[in-house]
């Protein structure tokens, strides 16, 4: 039986929820997900000896939806994981984190390694802090081109058009950065005119990884807290650099692991980066392996939840 705590982070309040006994293993989402993305790791490790405490990241789900830019920022995002940590736990605690979330479990373990025993990033690689933000790279590299990022820094507009229809929007984002998409749909190269579901399909059916019932707990989630405070998470990123600075450069020194859609676009959204995924333990001192899920894409954990379990298992027996 599911546990729930409601932590308190200075003037926000995050919502969380455990199954199981154990050393704790703390799940940290992505954009646009719930801690609900964790649904398959949550019953699988819950069994296997562990409490499995899964979180709404701050402006999503149940948790606190602060209206600032400036409340999204990751040294924010990591307070609120050390937050839920220590509720949960006395010892350090093990993280999980897709998407956003693996960069945020990153720069938690980073800012407060006392409270973090191990790290296990996916989808997203882990790159130190630096001086300069993805947005500004991007900028360049997608100059006169669509890119979702730079779409998003517009307060108001991808909260309008995801919000005139959120079932339709929610399917549209899940199909394009999954692995029964066509490959790299998601960046495909466009004008940067157009908006973020132009042209973007919506499949019948849609594929089997994701049901009508687990899409409805997204939509009513999205359509009671609205699209701001995910987006503001993009638009925040400039505010990293120098709140990060007294961390750049630095690698991470907890034992670590990645896993990886073979068919994510996040893969090659920059230049450069399909290098980070060829070694993603550069950067990582204490680096435990790579697991890449043939045939998946972004939402790796929810497509292919057997796989993912089984390499996050292994990871989780070198400790």
């Amino acid at each position: 039986m599911a546990i729930t705590k409601t932590i308190r982070n200075g003037d926000v309040e995050i919502h969380s929820f455990a199954e199981g006994e154990g050393p704790v293993i703390l799940c940290v989402h992505g954009w646009p997900e719930l801690s609900y993305s964790w649904r398959h790791q949550i019953a699988h490790f819950a069994a296997r000896g562990y409490r499995v405490v899964a979180m709404d990241v701050r402006g999503y789900g149940s948790s606190s939806k602060p209206d600032a830019i400036s409340s999204y920022t990751m040294r924010a995002l990591a307070s609120d994981v050390v937050a839920v940590a220590r509720a949960w736990s006395e010892a350090p605690v093990i993280l999980f984190g897709h998407d956003w979330g693996a960069p945020i479990v990153y720069n938690t373990a980073l800012l407060h390694p006392d409270t973090i025993r191990a790290v296990a990033g996916l989808s997203v690689v882990y790159a130190p802090p630096a001086e300069f933000s993805l947005l500004d790279v991007a900028a360049q590299l997608y100059a006169g081109r669509f890119f979702y990022q730079l779409y998003f820094q517009a307060e108001g507009v991808v909260e309008a058009e995801v919000g005139a229809d959120y079932r339709g929007a929610l399917r549209r984002i899940y199909y394009s950065l999954s692995g029964d998409a066509p490959l790299d749909d998601w960046i495909r190269e466009r004008p940067e005119t157009e908006s973020l579901l132009q042209d973007k399909v919506d499949p019948d059916p849609f594929p089997a990884w994701m049901s009508e019932a687990d899409l409805d707990v997204y939509v009513k989630a999205f359509e009671a807290g609205g699209f701001r405070g995910p987006i503001n998470r993009y638009r925040a990123q400039r505010l990293d650099v120098a709140e990060l600075e007294a961390v750049r450069g630095q690698t991470l020194k907890q034992p670590s692991c990645f896993i990886g859609g073979e068919r994510d676009a996040i893969r090659h959204f920059i230049p450069g980066v399909e290098d980070l995924y060829a070694a993603p333990g550069a950067y990582l001192d204490d680096f435990r392996g790579t697991t890449i899920i043939p045939k998946a894409g972004h939402w790796v954990q929810q497509e292919a939840p057997g796989a993912v379990n089984a390499a996050l298992e292994a990871f989780l027996a070198t400790l």
